[in-house]
């Protein structure tokens, strides 16, 4: 069996919710990704055999196979594939699951795996007709959660809402409103020191906006949604989502838009290349909880991602939890006994600080402990998303 290695990975700054990248399509957004990481380095466009690549929306511009689409724009050639998936918040992660198997059992030896999404550009949508003259039809927004949701799973599981199930989490393991305040605050400071430090500088890939009239394009190269002044007292202040939550705007990740992706191939691809690969894909695993606490689904992955590892939580140098929300972050790190501030966590914050572009974010959190790894010379790192419905991700990596 091959192992699967990683050889490169970039990713677009990510924009606020009608923000920067708002005008971006997302297709072309993927595209632009795929094709500056293509053009970087020294493979040929024909090796490639496949693009795999997470999107959650899929109702708009997303156009049901974004891969194909986005790898037709980036230039590459005709014979190779596209291919995209939808686990939701776990899309991109399981993307490069995918790719990673693929390479192992050598049904090709080169891939991209990425994400994207475009939450700013998400359409409304119409539910068809049941009948002729039927004129019941209901409208959806599909920015973010589930829309014509089928009566018997409401019936058998609730229809519980992203932040209802933070909150169950919350009541669940008794954590309270002003440790999830403090736990945002940590991240939107340890965003603020890793910028400062230059840290994101090599991770995302600038892109142009064409902006309106003659104005010349915009280069954003930035990610737009993090709050560096952001104080305790200040989150404190901020309402809940809705009566009885304790969840808020500033303990929650944000509404964004972005593009991620990696090359990966096996140890032939690379010598054709006369490229060494940065990392190897060990594990991986997914797992499935009550759709009511569906943040804590990173538990029971990563549990069994260790476990085919033959690694502990001991081994690992650098640990990237999703934050979705704090609450949910923090829920996942004390059924696995890990101290909130433990430096190996987000150590250059998380989704509430940078945001959460939904399939592109799994793709953002293994570059990150990727690039983390090598910055302190670290060997292994953790990956792991939580997803919505009640399932959990995570992938285990070995820098080189």
């Amino acid at each position: 069996m091959s192992h699967a290695y990683i050889y490169d990975g970039g990713r677009s700054a990510f924009g606020r919710h009608g923000g920067n990248l708002s005008s971006v399509r997302p297709d072309n957004l993927l595209a632009h990704v795929i094709r500056t990481l293509v053009e970087r380095n020294n493979f040929k466009p024909q090796q490639f055999e496949d693009i795999i690549a997470g999107n959650t929306n899929q109702a708009g511009e997303d156009s049901r196979n974004i891969a194909r689409f986005a790898g037709l724009l980036a230039g590459l050639p005709i014979s190779t594939g596209g291919i995209t998936i939808n686990r939701l918040c776990g899309s991109g992660l399981s993307a490069i699951a995918d790719a990673a198997r693929c390479i192992q059992v050598s049904e090709g030896e080169l891939f991209i795996a990425g994400g994207v999404e475009s939450m700013s550009r998400a359409p409304l949508v119409l539910s068809k007709a049941n009948c002729a003259f039927d004129r019941s039809q209901e409208f959806a927004d599909t920015t973010l959660g589930p829309r014509f949701t089928n009566p018997d799973i409401v019936a058998q599981f609730g229809c519980h809402t992203m932040p209802q199930t933070a909150d169950n989490i919350a009541a669940d393991l008794h954590i309270q409103r002003n440790e999830c305040d403090a736990f945002a605050v940590a991240s939107q400071a340890k965003y603020k020191a890793a910028r400062a430090d230059g840290f994101f500088i090599d991770e995302i890939i600038p892109i142009e906006v064409t902006q309106g009239g003659k104005q010349p394009p915009r280069v954003i190269a930035t990610d737009e949604h993090p709050r560096p002044s952001t104080t305790l007292a200040r989150l404190q202040s901020l309402p809940p989502l809705f009566e009885g939550s304790g969840v808020t705007a500033g303990n929650a990740s944000g509404i964004n838009d972005g593009a991620a992706a990696l090359i990966m191939g096996n140890l032939e691809a690379g010598q054709i290349a006369d490229l060494k690969p940065r990392a190897r894909i060990l594990a991986s695993a997914i797992a499935g909880v009550e759709p009511r606490v569906m943040g804590l689904g990173p538990v029971l992955a990563t549990r069994k991602a260790l476990a085919r590892a033959g690694l502990t939580l001991a081994d690992m140098e650098v640990m990237e939890f999703n934050e979705a929300f704090a609450v949910q972050a923090m829920g996942c790190l004390k059924m696995l006994e890990i101290n909130y501030e433990d430096s190996r966590v987000n150590s250059n914050g998380g989704a509430i600080a940078v945001g959460h572009p939904l399939a592109a974010s799994g793709v953002r959190i293994l570059l990150t402990a990727l690039r983390q790894l090598e910055r302190t010379g670290g060997r292994y790192g953790l990956a792991t998303m939580c997803i919505g419905i009640g399932q959990g991700i995570a992938v285990i990596i070995e820098r080189i």
